[in-house]
């Protein structure tokens, strides 16, 4: 006799149909779909949206994407709050004039004004009957959706874009030390509009003062203030040729800046005195205030790649690397927009001046964006070749290339050459023992003579190791070795230059 199983046979489903208590089948409720609410949006409304898109409606500086999402925010709330049919659409402002207006109210929350004005404008208020409404503590700033409050008398909700009567003015935003708030309009008027204070006022907040910020301090808080301008190019008027370099910290005066012509004149005026008296301090002050006039007023033509480049080269020949970093991140940007100028020539002061930091990164940068052309330039060509020298440790092709730099890319070599000399010095000495013979030294690291090579080499602090004999004077390479290692490592340390690309 077989044992029961331990499980029951369910016979598998087949439908979705349900099954009752008793095993009978019952037909599934339908679900029932919800369905959107659609809604009849009124004539006004669709002459509210028609009129936002206007083209002689529209206004500077905001966008169409600014303007669509302050349209849905603006209908979406009336229509939750049931007052599409409440709301005058005619009279409301256009989606971008509110975006203007919190714009404006967010430029004058920035700048507030200072403790000792604000109390001093307490003081015009004498709080006389008690009694007044309280504000919420989040009433300084309008939010759109306190535009829309269905079933509230509209005189107690008043939008933003209605002009304020007398007494919806700043003393009704006020509340003092023990809490009380102004009340009363012959005091108001008594207190705040007299003659003398309002004298006062007006001298602190004319002309956006010291103390204050511009415009009328007795505005209401719904009044909404111009729009600012929109900052542009400058149009200078100046006629004077020479000018001191100051860094702006305000708008500039077109009353002090020089106009195109004047500037002509003036890089004609810097290039005569720089070949006449060599006073580096004051045509490089000059040449910042040129570049200067040429910013403000948005002047990008081949004068300004001339200019920069000419302050370029000044800089290269003082030494002066902070300046002329700043004119090669200028030019840089000039040269892309194929304004003239030799791009060449400076993309090979590049090549070199990232020798002399040491900066591989943007070395590899600069290489990939060589194009064939600019291969074959002279001077580009010779800075790939100083390059590869130093890449592949061959001295002796490197101070070839030294003696023959075409441009002023000597003046970048200047800087780094007496690393190289010193690595060259210590390679030398692991190579010629026991001495070697300093002309062989200087023709090698090319110096100009016997003399600057044995300064060099004193300056190095290898004076003690030049050893004067009948066949002319040798260092003693055997010795000079440790000496020589060390300077090498300390002047291959990390360069830091101000101005650096």
């Amino acid at each position: 006799m077989s044992s029961p199983g331990a499980f029951h046979s369910v016979d598998a489903r087949r439908s979705f149909q349900r099954y009752g208590g008793d095993g009978s089948v019952t037909a599934a409720a339908p679900v029932a779909a919800a369905r959107p609410k659609k809604v009849d949006w009124p004539q006004p409304v669709r002459d509210y949206v028609q009129r936002a898109f206007l083209p002689e409606n529209g206004i500077p500086g905001i966008q169409r994407t600014e303007m669509e999402s302050k349209l849905k925010e603006t209908i979406t709330q009336a229509n939750e709050r049931d007052s599409l049919h409440t709301i005058d659409w005619k009279a409301l402002p256009l989606p971008q004039q509110l975006i203007q207006s919190e714009r404006a109210m967010m430029r004058r929350d920035l700048n507030p004004i200072p403790a000792s004005e604000r109390l001093a404008t307490l003081d015009l208020y004498s709080p006389q009957a008690p009694g007044r409404p309280e504000l919420p503590l989040n009433s300084k700033k309008r939010k759109s959706s306190d535009l829309f409050h269905s079933g509230h008398d509209e005189a107690v909700v008043a939008a933003p874009w209605r002009k304020a009567s007398k007494s919806n003015g700043l003393h009704d935003r006020v509340t003092f030390a023990d809490g009380s708030q102004p009340h009363g309009q012959d005091s108001w008027e008594d207190s705040k509009y007299q003659e003398g204070n309002l004298q006062k006022r007006q001298k602190r907040f004319e002309n956006g003062g010291k103390g204050g910020r511009p415009g009328k301090p007795w505005a209401t808080k719904n009044e909404t203030p111009p729009p600012e301008e929109v900052a542009g190019p400058v149009v200078g008027r100046s006629e004077v040729l020479e000018k001191k370099y100051f860094r702006l910290t305000a708008p500039p005066n077109p009353d002090t800046v020089r106009p195109l012509a004047v500037l002509h004149r003036t890089l004609e005026m810097l290039k005569r005195k720089w070949r006449d008296e060599r006073n580096y301090s004051y045509v490089c002050d000059q040449f910042k205030s040129l570049r200067q006039d040429l910013t403000v007023q948005h002047i990008k033509t081949e004068f300004t790649v001339n200019a920069y480049e000419i302050h370029a080269r000044i800089a290269l020949e003082k030494g002066d690397l902070g300046e002329y970093n700043q004119c090669q991140t200028q030019l840089r940007a000039l040269y892309s927009q194929k304004l003239g100028g030799h791009p060449t020539e400076f993309k090979a002061y590049r090549i070199l001046y990232f020798i002399h930091t040491c900066n591989r990164t943007d070395m590899n940068d600069v290489l990939a964006d060589l194009t064939p052309a600019e291969k074959k330039d002279a001077a580009v060509k010779h800075a790939l070749d100083v390059r590869s020298a130093l890449a592949l440790g061959n001295y002796h092709a490197f101070f070839r290339l030294y003696l023959d730099t075409p441009n002023m890319g000597a003046y970048l070599m200047d800087m780094f050459v007496v690393r190289e000399r010193l690595a060259a010095l210590a390679n030398m000495c692991r190579a010629y023992k026991p001495d070697i013979k300093l002309r062989f030294v200087t023709e090698e690291l090319g110096f100009e003579s016997d003399g600057e090579c044995v300064r060099f080499l004193c300056d190095s602090g290898a004076e003690g190791l030049l050893d004067e004999r009948e066949d002319g004077v040798r260092l003693l390479s055997g010795k000079a070795g440790a000496i020589f290692d060390a300077a090498r490592a300390a002047a291959f340390r990390r360069v830091d230059i101000k101005g650096q690309i």
